[in-house]
């Protein structure tokens, strides 16, 4: 017999109560951007748009195919996660981050891009609005009121009677995405070098390096340079190959097999305490390595397990093998910073 009791998180409910708060700011500085005598556009061409536009409107329309999906199937947790997860996490989180330069800098190549980012800006808040109505009717209702209309057009009463948003398929772009997923792996290894130094350094602007093993992620990167170094509060950015040589005095962390991320410190390194969770890391690598082979030379594997899941383990294999190589490398890169202070002493 199934019980009739909701198993409610009270915290959970002043979290979002709080997160109104956010959202509330998040348009308000959005307004801000789009100033009092914006026009919306009558048409969107992602092609044209910076980076940052054509990310936000492609996984956009990733969160209003989950809601309405979701929303059909009558899975109301899995559309309201949906919608805060698009809206906390990659509009408030990263979008809204990335397009800062355009508006504080003089550069004489941000007018342009500015155009579209008000353009995209706009596009978001009318669809996020929309698509977050029927969880948080009230705000967006408040907020919705507050955006800018088109020309020659009148503007509905209210967001209620609005259409919800659909899927604009043009707007998809898995490319882009696969491209951002890269430099917000790189911005998350950064921000977690910067995590681990003293309280009263933290917020300081750093000069950061990225070293490349492959020829695709090093062009990635550099066409990203300003989105990561916006991202990370860093004061430079350099992509280096592996013969440029490992920069010295940085912290550093292994990102993936293709890449890895250095942090300039203002002090010494702590080359010691820097290798120790290098160790670490490499064991938990060198343990799953060796579960999956052991799991893989066991007798019937061949038989039993289907195609697509040997094809997933064996690439497993290999990323956890190139992972294991690219720790090797900086734990080398370490071993020889210790090994020249040791002597300059």
């Amino acid at each position: 017999m199934e019980s009739d009791k909701i198993n409610l998180d009270i915290q959970r409910v002043v979290g979002y109560r709080q997160w109104c708060n956010k959202l509330w700011n998040a348009v308000r500085f959005a307004m801000s951007k789009l100033g009092d005598d914006y026009t919306p556009p009558t048409n969107i061409v992602p092609d044209v748009m910076p980076f940052s536009c054509r990310w936000i409107l492609s996984v956009l329309n990733k969160a209003i195919s989950k809601t309405v999906s979701s929303l059909d199937s009558y899975e109301f947790s899995d559309a309201a996660t949906a919608v805060y997860s698009w809206w906390q996490f990659q509009l408030c989180d990263v979008f809204i981050e990335a397009i800062k330069p355009y508006f504080a800098s003089d550069d004489p190549k941000f007018p342009s891009v500015r155009g579209y980012a008000q353009d995209t800006l706009w596009v978001c808040l009318d669809n996020g609005l929309r698509l977050l109505h029927p969880f948080m009717p009230f705000v967006t209702e408040e907020l919705w009121q507050r955006l800018p209309s088109f020309r020659d057009c009148t503007k509905k009463e209210s967001i209620m009677i609005c259409n919800y948003p659909s899927v604009v398929e043009c707007w998809t772009n898995d490319r882009i995405e696969y491209e951002m997923d890269m430099v917000e792996s790189l911005v998350k290894s950064l921000r977690s070098l910067r995590s681990l130094m003293p309280a009263k350094e933290r917020h300081e602007r750093r000069a950061a390096f990225v070293l490349c093993r492959t020829d695709e992620v090093e062009e990635i990167l550099k066409s990203h340079e300003l989105e990561i170094s916006t991202l990370a509060s860093l004061s430079s950015l350099k992509v280096l190959r592996e013969n440029d040589g490992a920069p010295v005095g940085c912290a550093v962390s292994v990102v993936n097999e293709s890449l890895s991320a250095y942090l300039k410190l203002r002090g010494t390194l702590n080359a010691e305490a820097e290798r120790e969770k290098l160790k670490k890391k490499m064991e938990e690598l060198q343990k799953q390595r060796d579960n999956l082979t052991k799991m893989m030379a066991a007798s019937g594997y061949q038989e039993k397990v289907p195609p697509h899941i040997h094809d997933e383990n064996v690439a497993k294999l290999s990323t956890l093998m190139q992972e294991i190589l690219s720790f090797e490398e900086v734990s080398q890169h370490l071993e020889r910073e210790i090994a020249e202070a040791s002597a300059n002493h």
